[in-house]
């Protein structure tokens, strides 16, 4: 029989591990570590993980590589991605690829424990669809709207008719978020940089969650009515609970990066 771990750290740093090993265990979850994506993938023979903590740059099968790997062996863990070389290119990547949140090194305490909470979360609720039935009268959660794109199951961007851009957070995110209670965000004429925070959201326990920008642009319009009514963006996210709307600096390359959300419903 399989063991069964809460969280599988892939790092070829002792030290990482080291780390994540003590933040995580000191919360009461079970940890087990792989120094190379392939010692990973042969650890999935004799044990279930629930997450995945993964470096990008490894010897052998890098981070990008581990998140084709386990597709093709239909392992449904979801993974974290980290690393020290925290270019926008890389979380963008990280996201598309597969990867469902994106940390750089060095990670805080609060930054890795947030990260792995709305994890743990997303996993309860992909848990909660299997089970779904078509006359539930309880909705899970909203997906994106068909014309829309997203970066990874985070964040929102939708094309205007003029050339601006809105963006904002997807239901899902919210949820494994839960109890906003407060708001940072940015202001009008500053730029946001796709992959990077573009806001921060706290929750009742005061833990802070970074919003990644979908798009590049600069801030031509802020939603107050989100600052007015926080609740805003957790009933209609797609619409009335939008956060900014932008001039992009490059949509046409940018988008391509993202999931075009039309392929959330085939």
């Amino acid at each position: 029989m399989k063991k069964d771990w809460d969280i599988l750290v892939v790092d070829d740093e002792q030290v990482v591990i080291d780390a994540v090993v003590k933040i995580c265990s000191s919360e009461g979850y079970t940890i087990d570590s792989a120094i190379d994506a392939k010692e990973a993938l042969q650890k999935f023979a004799k044990n279930n993980y629930k997450l995945i903590v993964c470096d990008i740059m490894m010897p052998g099968i890098d981070g990008f590589g581990f998140l084709n790997e386990l597709s093709e062996r239909k392992i449904s863990s979801p993974v974290i991605m980290t690393t020290g070389y925290s270019t926008v290119e890389n979380a963008v990547k990280s996201l598309y690829t597969g990867a469902i949140d994106f940390i750089p090194k060095p990670f805080t305490a609060d930054e890795l424990f947030n990260s792995i909470l709305r994890g743990m979360k997303y996993i309860r609720i992909q848990n909660s669809l299997k089970s779904y039935k078509r006359d539930d009268s309880e909705i899970i959660y909203v997906p994106c709207p068909a014309k829309y794109y997203r970066l990874g199951y985070s964040s929102w961007a939708a094309e205007e008719n003029t050339g601006s851009i809105l963006i904002g957070s997807t239901d899902l995110f919210i949820k494994t978020i839960e109890n906003i209670s407060d708001l940072e965000l940015f202001q009008n004429d500053e730029e946001v940089v796709q992959g990077n925070a573009c806001a921060y959201i706290k929750d009742k326990e005061e833990r802070v969650h970074p919003l990644l920008s979908p798009v590049s642009g600069r801030i031509i319009e802020v939603n107050e009515d989100i600052i007015k009514n926080k609740s805003l963006i957790e009933k209609d996210p797609y619409f009335e609970g939008w956060f900014y709307r932008l001039i992009p600096s490059d949509s046409e390359y940018e988008l391509k990066n993202l999931i075009n959300c039309s392929s959330d419903r085939l």
